[in-house]
C-alpha cells in the first residue's frame, strides 16, 4: 500500500464543530473510497505566512492515510478545492522515511524535549552553576574608582573636563 498524508487549512470563522465536522468529512470520504486511516492530527490554529481570502489565521489538520493506488488523490483534491470552508490544502506522497518520521513523532521520540519523554520517576539530572566566590575584603576597604588625567585633553571638551574637576576634585586627586 503507499502512504500519503493531506494536510489542509479550515477558516477560522467557523465554529467548533463545523471545523471538526469539516475534517470528519474528509476523513469518512478517504474510508469511503478504501483507505487505510493512519492518523488525524489537529494541530490547531495557526498563524499564517501571508493573508488568504482576508484571513491571518487558519485552523490545520493533517491526515495520514494508506491506499492501494493514488488514483482516488485526484478526487480527494477536487473536493478540497470545491469546499469553500478550506483555505489551502497540499497532498504528500510519503516514503518508507517519511512514514518511519511520522511514527516516530507519534511515539514522541522527536518534536519533544528530553524533560517531556523522562519517565516520571526517572530522576531528571540537573546542572548547578558553581556558588560564586565570597569576597573576604572589608567593604570599607574597597576604594572608589579613580579617574585618570588624560594629559591631552582635545580642545573642545577641554572646558567640560575642567569643570567636572572643580565640582569632584576627589576623583582626579592622584595617589
Amino acid at each position: 500500500m503507499r502512504s500519503y498524508e493531506v494536510t489542509f487549512i479550515v477558516d477560522p470563522v467557523l465554529s467548533g464543530d463545523e471545523i471538526k465536522s469539516t475534517a470528519q468529512t474528509y476523513v469518512e470520504h478517504l474510508k469511503s473510497e478504501g483507505c487505510e486511516i493512519v492518523h488525524v492530527e489537529d494541530m490547531g490554529l495557526g498563524q499564517l505566512a501571508y493573508p488568504i481570502n482576508k484571513r491571518s489565521s487558519g485552523v490545520y489538520f493533517c491526515i495520514e492515510f494508506q491506499c492501494d493506488s493514488g488514483s482516488l488523490i485526484a478526487r480527494l483534491e477536487l473536493a478540497l478545492r470545491r469546499d469553500e470552508r478550506i483555505m489551502r490544502f497540499l497532498t504528500a506522497s510519503l516514503d518508507k522515511f517519511g512514514v518511519k518520521y511520522n511514527a516516530d513523532k507519534r511515539a514522541g521520540l522527536i518534536g519533544k524535549s528530553r524533560k517531556d519523554r523522562v519517565k516520571s520517576d526517572e530522576p531528571v539530572p540537573t546542572v548547578r552553576p558553581a556558588a560564586a566566590p565570597v569576597a573576604t575584603a572589608p567593604v570599607e576597604a574597597v576604594a572608589a574608582p579613580k579617574l585618570a588625567v588624560v594629559p591631552e585633553v582635545p580642545a573642545a571638551i577641554a572646558p567640560i573636563v575642567q569643570e567636572i574637576e572643580a565640582e569632584m576634585p576627589e576623583l582626579f586627586e592622584e595617589e
